[in-house]
């Protein structure tokens, strides 16, 4: 049963409400651990562990530890995971960096939230080698291509809100092997290298801007904060954001997202502005669903549901949101990057780059 010190953010939503997303999200998983976008739908390995997060934020940590099982059990042997799997079959089989190394994400979370110190060093292995393939794909400027294909060959494109995902995956990871004590230096330069490329480098990453999480992802995935983080966010509010109802998904698109919003959430309460973030996760509860789940996405023109689909991930996104926002676990702070490692500092010659993660310059 869910814990009773459950995330709640007074006015928005109550613990019991998070409750019922949390069960929402446990009614879909399947009997191998996996948790698909819907009942029948695929399993993708990020939004996979983003709601098995939520689990563990929940108070569901034998759903969430079954979650990682899954991950740990389906891992490939050079580390990845197929990009699409339905009902435990590969419909997908390209290797997806960003999808890869957000293991790591979820492993320290659920470790900070519980304590659990055989988990860790049970999924230590795992990490290990999700990171060390996603950083094959990592170019001498910094950016991590985006995919691998059947044939072996990394894609020769990167992309800027899969590669400030990795930016977090990799700090999330740096703790791990520190808790574990098996330090990675080889990361350490390899998150310096990233993290410039993301704060000086825009031509190394593919044109993407129409798409909100180009726009915020810099700042969640810890690359950008401080100043910059705020001008950034500042710089496109009106872009994307329609007021009332949430975040645009692609900025000439009539169409609010609710994961978005909540990423859009989780960005500004790292930035440190609740007051903005709070009317934000307000402002996209017309998305939930009577039983607690949440639809994906509204159409701002019609008013109708798009797709008529109430995703798993839309409903973590909700919860990991509410948790931040409440400051209810222990594992609310990692988007804020609280005691996170940094890296090290890499700058090129004639780049302008004074920003450490986590440090405004």
């Amino acid at each position: 049963m869910p814990r009773t010190d459950l995330p709640e953010v007074p006015g928005v939503l109550t613990a019991s409400e998070m409750a019922a997303t949390a069960r929402s999200i446990a009614a879909v998983q399947e009997s191998s651990g996996a948790v698909p976008w819907f009942p029948g739908g695929h399993t993708d390995p990020w939004d996979h562990v983003e709601s098995a997060m939520a689990l563990t934020a929940s108070g569901l940590h034998d759903e969430a530890a079954a979650a990682y099982d899954w991950c740990r059990c389906t891992q490939r042997s050079d580390g990845s995971w197929p990009a699409k799997l339905v009902g435990g079959r590969v419909e997908d089989p390209v290797t997806d960096t960003n999808f890869c190394a957000y293991v790591a994400v979820g492993v320290w979370h659920h470790l900070t939230c519980t304590g659990d110190d055989d988990f860790a060093r049970r999924m230590w292995p795992v990490v290990r080698a999700a990171v060390d393939l996603v950083l094959e794909a990592q170019a001498e400027r910094g950016e991590v291509a985006w995919a691998r294909g059947a044939g072996g060959v990394w894609a020769g494109e990167a992309l800027l809100s899969g590669c400030a995902s990795i930016h977090q995956s990799l700090r999330c990871a740096l703790a791990l092997a520190e808790y574990v004590e098996r330090p990675q230096p080889d990361w350490e330069v390899a998150l310096g290298r990233l993290g410039h490329a993301l704060r000086a480098h825009p031509e190394a990453f593919a044109d993407k801007s129409r798409y909100s999480m180009d726009w915020y992802y810099p700042v969640l995935g810890g690359a950008v904060r401080g100043r910059a983080g705020l001008d950034r966010i500042r710089g496109r509010w009106r872009d994307f954001v329609v007021d009332g109802l949430g975040a645009r998904c692609v900025d000439d698109r009539p169409w609010v997202t609710g994961a978005e919003t909540c990423e859009l959430v989780l960005s500004l309460d790292a930035l440190g502005e609740a007051a903005p973030a709070r009317e934000l996760l307000a402002a996209m509860q017309h998305l939930r669903d009577p039983d607690g789940s949440y639809w994906t996405g509204h159409v701002v023109t019609d008013g109708k549901r798009w797709p008529e689909e109430r995703t798993t991930w839309t409903g973590a996104a909700v919860i990991l949101a509410a948790d931040a926002l409440s400051r209810t676990t222990p594992s609310s702070a990692i988007f804020r990057g609280d005691g996170l490692p940094a890296g090290l500092a890499s700058v090129g010659a004639g780049c302008c780059d004074t920003y450490v993660t986590g440090v405004p310059g």
